[in-house]
C-alpha cells in the first residue's frame, strides 16, 4: 500500500487556500479535506513494514511549532503539472522532516533521496487541460497570498489510493508533537 507521512492542513487554513483555489483556472483542484504537507514519501509498504515504521514513529520525540503558508508556486517547468502554496522557512519543520526520514530508514524503509521542498499542492494539471498563460497571470496576481500561521501539533501516516479523478488519502495513524519547553 502506498504510504506517506504528512502534516494535515487545519480547516481554517484550508478555507483560506480554498479561496485561492477558486481563483485558479484549472480543472482539478485538491479537495480541502485532502490538503496536506508531505514530509516523507514511504512508498509501497507491506503490513510488517507498517508495524516497524509505526513503532519507530511512536517513540519519536519532536516539539510542536508554528507554520505559515505564504506565496504560490508550480512544479513542472514549461509543462506545468501542479500549483502549490509555499511554506515560509522553518527550522523546526526541517528538523522534523529529517527526523522522520531517519526513523523511516532505521525501520528498513527505502526512502527516496530528494531535497525537501515543503509545499501544499492545490491543483494538479495535465498538459493541454488548461490555459497556461492565463494560469501564470492569475498566479502572478495571487502571489502575495499569506495564510494565518497555524500550530503543527501532530503529523500523520496516510495511505494513498490512486484513482482517475485524483488520489484519495486515508489516515492510518496520528503522532503527537510535544509542547515546547519554556
Amino acid at each position: 500500500m502506498r504510504t506517506f507521512l504528512a502534516i494535515p492542513v487545519p480547516a481554517a487554513t484550508a478555507a483560506e487556500l480554498g479561496a485561492i483555489q477558486k481563483e485558479l483556472p484549472v480543472p482539478r483542484l485538491v479537495p480541502p479535506e485532502q490538503l496536506h504537507l508531505t514530509l516523507v514519501f514511504l512508498g509501497d509498504l507491506r503490513p510488517e513494514q507498517l508495524e516497524e515504521i509505526d513503532l519507530a514513529l511512536t517513540g519519536l520525540r519532536a516539539e510542536a511549532f508554528p507554520l505559515r503558508l505564504a506565496g504560490l508556486g508550480t512544479f513542472g517547468g514549461d509543462a506545468l503539472r501542479s500549483v502549490h502554496a509555499t511554506v515560509e522557512p522553518s527550522e523546526a519543520l526541517t528538523r522534523l522532516q529529517a527526523k522522520l526520514e531517519t526513523a523511516a530508514r532505521r525501520a528498513g524503509v527505502s526512502v527516496p533521496s530528494r531535497r525537501f521542498v515543503p509545499h501544499v499542492t492545490l491543483a494538479r494539471m495535465r498538459p493541454g487541460s488548461f490555459d497556461q498563460a492565463k494560469l501564470e497571470r492569475r498566479l502572478a496576481a495571487l502571489n502575495a497570498f499569506a495564510a494565518r500561521p497555524f500550530d503543527v501539533t501532530d503529523f500523520r501516516l496516510y495511505r494513498s489510493h490512486l484513482k482517475s479523478e485524483g488520489p484519495e488519502y486515508d489516515e492510518l495513524a496520528r503522532y503527537r508533537l510535544f509542547a515546547p519547553v519554556a
